[in-house]
């Protein structure tokens, strides 16, 4: 169930992710229509220029303002005054100066209208030499906010209450998002169950209830279907073995009466020199033939695993020596002399094997050796240590293999291949090999050795 918290995980980050987003992408927003409602020039700074570029005419209490000054007021649609500071009374007014607008002022009104509206124009004052400038804008075009105070005890503790906030704000949006999707994570985790029970062979059924009661339709019936293709797989594999194994057993009788005649006319002194040759071939066919089926058997049990191992330290030198010996003995007319290339120091090769069945795989590649060499070849035998592996290996100077049927070997899992353009045809023995290997923990290497010939390579783990 590690599936399901990384699950979670993952909707938590996106949701964190999206919510850091979002919160950034609204400032952002909130910034840019901020700047663009704000025009190039503040009204402050406006009135503080007015202020100081409004200058008197020397002849009395008459003013001039520069042009490119009255030009902006025009721009902002503003109208100007200047309060006298003796007299508090008006000396100077733009010519748009509206008719409601007092030409007196009280302090009390100057305060007002410094903090906030006068007639509910929005006001902005800059002092100048003699007294103070109010400008004036359109009653629609500025908001101000007029008693401004804040505790400093609030401001000093701001960014904490800040943080708090948002800290109570990503607990309330977690609640929320969990709330809402308990019955979709509900929904998921005994589909995820099954999904991972699918490839153990386990017994699965999900409750088709939910939001992904679909989904959990599906995976109960693709269950179904894998438990009846492997009660009808299990049924063909049995078939199959008990067959090979009937098959073999029927077999056995009439090729025993067979080879037991046929060893009877290889020595009758009354047939003729060929005949006596016929039936000794009779009888090596014969054997051949005993020797095919059972390794038939002995193929069919390693792959249903029903050979029993027998596995206990080993020495593969030992072993290949004495198959090698075996072998020997058997070849009197020396068409299949052994060479033994085996380092001389190396006297040990410990592994944990099935002494009967290693003997087998290298008998099956010896044996390999003779059957596509019909005019003899040289086998040369060695055992090597490399790497953590023992290397046994078998090889021959003989016809060799194709690089197509290289390819075969090497690129198909098994190997009964009767190609009647195929000069050589390595099957049932090779395959035997490679399954030995297997059950050893180990591997089998086919090539074609530098002599030309055929090659292979039992590569088996050391025993620890």
């Amino acid at each position: 169930m590690k599936s399901v918290p990384k699950l979670i995980r993952r909707f938590l980050i996106i949701l964190l992710l999206g919510t850091i987003l979002l919160f950034a992408l609204n400032i952002l927003v909130l910034f840019i229509l901020a700047s663009r409602q704000t025009p190039g020039a503040s009204p402050w700074t406006t009135a503080l220029e007015t202020g100081a570029a409004l200058q008197k005419t020397g002849k009395g209490s008459e003013y001039i303002l520069p042009e490119e000054v009255s030009a902006e007021l025009a721009r902002e649609h503003a109208w100007g005054i200047l309060i006298d500071n003796t007299t508090h009374q008006v000396v100077w007014h733009t010519n748009d100066l509206p008719a409601e607008i007092p030409l007196s002022y009280s302090l009390a009104e100057i305060a007002s209208l410094t903090r906030g509206y006068l007639m509910d124009y929005p006001t902005f004052t800059g002092g100048a030499a003699d007294g103070l400038v109010v400008l004036g804008y359109p009653k629609n075009r500025y908001w101000k906010h007029m008693y401004p105070n804040w505790d400093y005890h609030f401001i000093e503790n701001l960014p904490r209450y800040m943080l708090n906030t948002l800290l109570v704000n990503a607990i309330f949006i977690f609640l929320i998002y969990f709330t809402a999707n308990m019955k979709l994570l509900r929904s998921v985790k005994p589909i995820v169950e099954g999904i991972q029970a699918l490839p153990a062979k386990e017994p699965v059924y999900v409750k088709e209830r939910g939001l992904l009661s679909e989904l959990a339709a599906s995976i109960n019936q693709t269950a179904e279907l894998l438990r009846s293709q492997n009660y009808q797989l299990k049924k063909k594999e049995t078939a199959r073995a008990n067959w090979i194994a009937g098959i073999s057993h029927d077999i056995r009788t009439p090729l025993s009466m067979a080879m037991g005649y046929a060893g009877q006319l290889s020595c009758n002194p009354r047939l003729t020199e060929d005949e006596h040759k016929q039936a000794a071939v009779i009888v090596r066919q014969c054997e051949r033939i005993r020797s095919l089926i059972g390794d038939l058997n002995l193929a069919s049990k390693l792959e249903y695993d029903m050979q029993p191992l027998h596995r206990t330290k080993e020495n593969a030198v030992a072993i290949v020596r004495q198959t090698a010996v075996d072998y020997i003995n058997m070849d009197i007319d020396g068409k299949y002399p052994i060479e033994w290339q085996t380092d001389p120091k190396l006297t040990a090769c410990l592994i944990d094997a099935d002494r009967d069945l290693l003997k087998r795989a290298v008998s099956n590649l010896i044996q390999n050796c003779i059957n596509h060499n019909a005019d003899g070849c040289t086998i040369y035998l060695s055992v090597q240590a490399d790497g953590g592996r023992c290397i046994i290996r078998v090889e021959d100077d003989g016809l060799g293999i194709s690089p197509e049927q290289l390819e075969k070997l090497n690129g198909t899992p098994h190997y009964m291949m009767c190609d009647s353009n195929i000069r050589q045809r390595h099957g049932l023995g090779l395959l035997i090999v490679r399954q030995i290997a297997a059950s050893h923990g180990g591997s089998v290497r086919i090539y074609q050795n530098t002599n030309g010939g055929f090659g292979a390579d039992i590569l088996l783990p050391l025993s620890n």
